[in-house]
Order: structure tokens, then C-alpha cells, then sequence
């Protein structure tokens, strides 16, 4: 059974910006502070994550606990900063746009909090963890940067030359390591959007739609690859030499081919071509339920959305690993023939704007709003969810065929339609 938190969505704590989220930020540091006695703290490139970072840090030391703070860095730095503490804490809101923020809590060995941790600092948050003048905690910062890609390139071979990588960072936190890393390792870098500014010159989320500049860069540059990372570099989605946008799913099955991974854990929305070539386990959507399906099976995890989580380096999904990683590939395969030869079944990803979407999911029968509604028969199937960081509701079909894929997606269209969240044409 999955336990459902009010506070957290499907990846950490997430809303916009007001005085109430620096209010949980600095409740939410009190209660990390009184579990954990040393906390790592980093930020995204947001106007607003300073702020907010100030108040959880204040939060931990008013707890007793101590921090380590390692200012503007990815998600899957603080993770591997994390290793030698007590607990982790990003904030962030990953791809949503600048007016949102957020905070993801993380365990040692990268995952992010359980679905049983979260409701227990859901219920810390209540109470009072305040020390007095003697037991306050101590702040110091750290280069947790260097640590982080230093471990990225020992455990990834990339040719010291030959390899051209078109990186855009998206403005966000992969500015600050994914570019001067994959130099180091001798690819010759062209970096787009790779500054710290606080504002998105594209939109956050890696999606195809959201770039429709970089293939021509691709071509132009004869790179042997695009590399993109969203706001807090967790995630990674990549184009191949020929310019062409590799989707989630094809991304899923490139890491797995590669790795000779035979157990994968994916979500529910995935596409039913990974289980061509290995065994699969599905989890609800969120790198929360994969990273927690991980810590008992498989050697490989990752969504569609472009987390991917590599168990034997972290459990925490790591777009800059990724981006290494995507760099030795191309040096070795021909990307654009290794996808070509993959399965390709027809996937319709879409979403509809609403006020309340977790009421809407329990109203119409969902356990868990953001695990939502799957149906499925022989030939394809349909998740209906409430989105866990956007006020929509994502309704993802695929079939056998086109007319399948059209027609499972109708499906989710109808059920929105009988649970009144949609009008019926006429």
C-alpha cells in the first residue's frame, strides 16, 4: 500500500513561492535537526533558493544539528555530499518554473525520503525541536563539486579527445559542474544556458518542445551528442549525432543495452519497449518510488522524464553521471543505429490544466492521486495521474499501433469526462 503525504508530492515538498513555504522550509530544517546530527544542504540557481536555504539552515542549528552548506550545486551533488552524514536537503523545484520552489530530503546513500520517512517529518514539523543557547548547531561550507565529479569521471571512461557535446544546463544548477567536468575529461564542450542567473531562458523541463534549437546545433557543430539538464540537473535528456531528440523511454532502454542491465525498475507511464530486453518492475511516477524499488531489486532504475538512477554510483537519479555516461556511449556506438534497431511503439503523453487535481484522482477512485488510474489490456494502456508538482492532471497512452495509442488515450479521456472534470462534446 502506498502512504499517501500531504506536504510531499512525487518528488519532495514543491509550491509557489510565499511566506508560508519559508515558514515549512525553516519547520522542515528543525525537524531534519533533530534527527539528523549533520545535514547537507545545497540550492538551485532560483532567486528565491538562498532564502529559502537560509531558513532550513536556521531551522537544523536552531535543532542542535549541524550543516554543511554547499550553496549552488545539482540535487545529485548534495546526494553524493550526503554519503558521510546524517540526511540531505536540496532546495529546489527541479523543472517548474522560477515562481516555484521546494525542498527534496535525501538518506546517505542518495535516495530520496520514503513514503514512511515523510510522514514522520510531516509529524516533526508539529512540534517543537528548539535548543537552547549551549546545544546550537555549527554551519560550515564545503566544495562538495570536486568531490562529486571527480567520482563521476573515475567511474566513466571517456576518450581524452574525439568526443563534441552540445551541453545546455537550462540556467539551472548543472551551470555549475556539467560543463567544466566533461572539459576536464577531454570532450570539447559547447555550452548553452550554462550560467547561474535565477532565470530560465527556455523552459526547465528537457522536453523536445521546449528546444527547438538544438539539432540544428547538433548538425551545425557535428557533435556526437546533445546533453540537457533541467533546473536542479537530476535529470538528463540527450540528442543523438544526427540532431534527433531521444525520447525518455529509448533514453532508458540506451542505458540499459549499455550496461548489460537485465532487471530495470521504471514507472507506470514507461513504455512497454524496456521490457523487450530486460525484466521489469513498475513503480508508481516519482524517483521516490523507484529509488525505493531499487533498494531491493534491480541493477538500473529511471523514468521517462529523464531520472535515471545507477545504483552502483547513487540512488539518487543523477543527470550529470548521465550526462558522462551518454559522452563514453557515443564514443563507442553509433547512437543514432543503436536507436533504430530499439522497438518503437506509439506513445501519447498529454494533460489538462486543473485547479485540484489530487481531489479529482481520489474522487475518481485513486488510492494515491499521483500514482493515479492505469488501465491496460494485450495490446496497450492508459495512466491517468494528478501531475505531484503542477496543478494538471497527465494522461499517457501507448498501443501496439496508432489507432491503439489514440484509442487507450480516449479512454483516459472518457474517465475524466464520467468524473465531470470534462465536458462531453455536444
Amino acid at each position: 500500500m502506498i502512504m499517501s503525504t500531504a506536504l510531499f508530492g512525487s518528488s519532495g515538498i514543491r509550491r509557489r513561492f510565499d511566506q508560508g513555504l519559508v515558514d515549512l522550509a525553516l519547520r522542515t530544517g528543525s525537524a531534519l535537526g533533530s534527527e539528523a546530527p549533520l545535514v547537507v544542504v545545497g540550492t538551485d540557481t532560483r532567486t528565491t533558493s538562498g532564502l529559502i536555504a537560509h531558513a532550513v539552515i536556521s531551522g537544523i542549528l536552531s535543532a542542535g544539528g549541524d550543516v554543511r552548506y554547499c550553496g549552488i550545486v545539482p540535487t545529485p551533488t548534495v546526494a553524493f555530499a550526503t554519503r558521510d552524514a546524517g540526511a540531505g536537503c536540496m532546495v529546489t523545484a527541479s523543472h517548474n518554473p522560477e515562481p516555484y520552489n521546494g525542498l527534496k530530503l535525501l538518506n546517505p546513500n542518495g535516495s530520496s525520503f520514503t513514503r514512511a520517512q515523510q510522514a514522520h517529518i510531516e509529524e516533526a514539523i508539529e512540534l517543537p525541536h528548539w535548543t537552547g543557547w549551549e546545544r546550537q548547531g555549527m554551519m560550515c561550507t564545503t566544495d562538495a563539486i570536486s568531490h562529486h565529479s571527480d567520482a563521476v569521471l573515475k567511474s566513466t571512461e571517456i576518450p581524452q579527445a574525439g568526443i563534441t557535446a552540445v551541453v545546455d544546463c537550462g540556467n539551472g544548477a548543472g551551470s555549475v559542474i556539467t560543463p567544466q567536468m566533461l572539459t576536464d575529461a577531454g570532450v570539447t564542450v559547447h555550452a548553452l544556458n550554462a550560467n547561474t542567473a535565477g532565470v530560465f531562458a527556455r523552459p526547465s523541463e528537457p522536453l523536445e518542445k521546449n528546444l527547438p534549437y538544438i539539432g540544428n546545433m547538433v548538425r551545425k557543430l557535428q557533435a556526437d551528442c546533445a546533453l540537457i539538464h533541467d533546473g536542479d540537473a537530476d535529470r538528463l535528456m540527450a540528442c543523438d549525432a544526427r540532431g534527433r531528440y531521444i525520447d525518455g523511454d529509448h533514453l532508458l532502454m540506451l542505458f540499459a543495452s549499455y550496461l548489460g542491465c537485465r532487471q530495470v525498475v521504471t514507472t507506470d507511464d514507461a513504455s512497454m519497449a524496456i521490457e523487450t530486453i530486460a525484466e521489469v518492475r513498475r513503480t508508481p511516477v516519482g524517483d521516490t518510488y523507484v529509488s525505493e524499488e531499487l533498494l531491493r531489486w534491480g541493477d538500473f532504475g529511471g523514468e521517462p522524464s529523464g531520472s535515471w538512477i545507477f545504483p552502483a554510483h547513487s540512488y539518487c537519479p543523477d543527470g550529470v553521471y548521465a550526462a558522462a555516461l551518454l559522452c563514453e556511449i557515443a564514443s563507442e556506438w553509433d547512437i543514432a543505429e543503436e536507436l533504430g534497431r530499439m522497438p518503437h511503439y506509439p506513445l501519447l503523453r498529454e494533460s489538462v490544466a486543473v485547479e485540484s487535481p489530487g481531489e479529482v484522482l481520489t474522487a475518481l477512485g485513486a488510492e494515491e492521486p499521483t500514482s493515479g488510474i492505469r488501465m491496460a489490456d494485450e495490446d496497450g494502456w492508459c495512466l491517468v495521474r494528478a501531475s505531484g508538482t503542477e496543478p494538471r492532471i497527465r494522461i499517457t497512452a501507448e498501443g501496439t499501433t496508432p489507432s491503439k495509442a489514440k484509442e487507450m488515450l480516449e479512454r483516459g479521456y472518457s474517465l475524466l469526462k464520467r468524473g465531470k472534470v470534462l465536458k462531453s462534446p455536444g
